[in-house]
């Protein structure tokens, strides 16, 4: 993910430690003990990785849409993904 909105740090996150950060933040909001200027930036922060996750998601979602199967269900193949 290339979006300018999304800062680098975020950009290289997998998927998986994303979504465990984005976990950690939402944990830490739903305590009530951080103060309000660090509430603000932990939840700007969650937005971006949430925004993150839902890219990561809807790229691996593009490459299993491009797997093809037989008659029976099984793999044969992928399609190559058009950019």
């Amino acid at each position: 993910m290339t979006d300018a909105a999304v800062p680098d740090d975020i950009g290289r996150l997998s998927f998986e430690a994303a979504m465990k950060e984005l976990e950690t933040i939402v944990r830490d909001l739903e305590s009530g003990e951080l103060e309000l200027e660090r509430s603000i930036a932990a939840y700007e922060r969650g937005a971006r990785l949430r925004a993150h996750c839902e890219a990561k998601l809807a790229e691996a979602r593009m490459k299993v849409d491009k797997i093809t199967l037989d008659p029976e269900g099984r793999p044969t193949g992928a399609q190559p993904l058009e950019d």
